[in-house]
């Protein structure tokens, strides 16, 4: 097995170089065969030892310098001098691990072929602020994250530091997607694709974006209100992930009556939607430049922080009682951090299985309160009525099946 990978991995990598190795006196010598016979170098080098591997490599690499040094007038890169270098490490590595060589082999491969896609998205595609997005994203996991304790701390009242920047994370990410979602499709697929996207960053916020432009263009009344009732979906979506990442029990627990409040939301949507879906191509939205904003996240994290205080304090006071109040009146301002609080009591073991849904619910329940208001303010009451009326079969449909199959 250590063979055939070390001999598929040199013939993948040799097939791509040699489609690239050019034509004329001057070109890449490096192609199909140095490459297959590079990995099985590699191979035999390991099973005759460490010495024999290291001579190998070096011969290798003087080979990769000549034919760099031949063909550099016409192809200035190390591009293939380097895979020349990995080939012969994979046909080594293959002899112990044949599974990860191959693997390792298809992705340099698909990295290799896909040159000129490479090439236009570092240049041209990804703009400064993705990647410095990008670049904090990662900093953020690989670099702050471990640093972390993964416990409570009781100089924070019992808080979990690693647990609240993990939501953070969470909440960059799903922003990050929606962000590629709306370059890879583009802006101007119109209000519904906006709506869903913005429901992951603020589902009340985005509605009341969408009440601004319908009353600002009632033509597009009908799809504003189908991209405001969308962004529903993104809250209980969001909403499941937070809580699976958490607490993957009570979502058992939740999972039914969300799943019910998810088609009411997207039946209602469809209604709305197909009444402007004739003018929707033609509407053209901006796209932000920053593909998350961290202050969101950073906020998020910290209301989640203000969430459960509270709701550990309402329980100590009031029990049960007060840490169902406590989620009831956090989900006025976020239905997600209220969600979040009493999941991580339900880990602790400060709430019962059965009351830990009934608040979700009820913190769910709350929040759409809070959606009916931003949709009259920013609206009027000609797009906050139809708003409202969805917004009780969504949160009826959620209560209804709770009461039928998890009550």
């Amino acid at each position: 097995m250590g063979l055939i990978a070390a001999l598929g991995s040199g013939l993948l990598l040799g097939i791509e170089r040699e489609r690239h190795k050019g034509r004329g006196p001057r070109r890449q010598p490096l192609g199909l065969r140095s490459f297959l016979l590079a990995a099985l170098a590699g191979a035999v080098a390991i099973r005759l030892g460490d010495a024999a591997l290291a001579v190998t490599l070096l011969a290798a690499a003087a080979f990769a310098l000549a034919g760099y040094l031949r063909a550099r007038d016409d192809d200035p890169g190390l591009t293939t001098e380097l895979a020349l270098l990995l080939t012969v490490l994979l046909g080594a590595l293959a002899m112990h691990a044949p599974a990860g060589a191959a693997a390792l082999a298809v992705l340099t491969t698909l990295a290799l072929a896909a040159k000129t896609r490479l090439h236009h998205f570092a240049r041209r595609a990804l703009s400064a602020e993705e990647l410095h997005a990008g670049l904090l994203l990662a900093a953020a996991v690989l670099v702050i994250l471990p640093l972390l304790p993964d416990r409570p701390l009781a100089l924070l009242a019992g808080l979990n530091l690693r647990t609240l920047w993990v939501l953070a994370l969470l909440v960059m990410a799903i922003e990050s997607l929606g962000h590629v979602a709306l370059r890879l499709l583009g802006p101007a697929r119109g209000l519904a694709l906006s709506g869903l996207i913005g429901g992951f960053v603020s589902s009340t916020a985005t509605i009341g974006a969408m009440g601004q432009r319908a009353r600002q263009q009632p033509a597009l009344f009908a799809a504003c209100l189908g991209g405001a009732l969308l962004s529903n979906i993104a809250t209980v979506l969001q909403l499941a992930l937070l809580v699976g990442a958490l607490a993957p029990e009570l979502l058992l627990h939740l999972s039914a009556p969300l799943l019910a409040a998810s088609v009411a939301a997207l039946l209602a949507a469809a209604i709305a939607l197909r009444r402007g879906a004739a003018r929707m191509e033609r509407v053209a939205l901006p796209l932000r430049r920053r593909p998350f904003d961290p202050r969101h996240a950073l906020g998020f994290a910290l209301l989640v922080s203000a969430a459960l205080l509270g709701a550990d304090a309402a329980r100590r006071a009031l029990g049960a009682t007060g840490a169902l109040l406590a989620a009831t009146a956090a989900g006025l301002a976020d239905a997600h951090a209220a969600a979040v609080s009493v999941a991580q009591l339900t880990v602790d073991g400060h709430l019962s299985s059965g009351l830990a849904p009934v608040a979700v619910l009820a913190a769910f329940s709350s929040n759409a309160l809070s959606k009916c208001a931003a949709a009259w303010i920013a609206g009027g009451p000609r797009f906050a009525a139809p708003l409202a009326a969805a917004q009780a079969a969504i949160i009826g449909a959620a209560w209804a099946t709770w009461r039928i199959v998890g009550a």
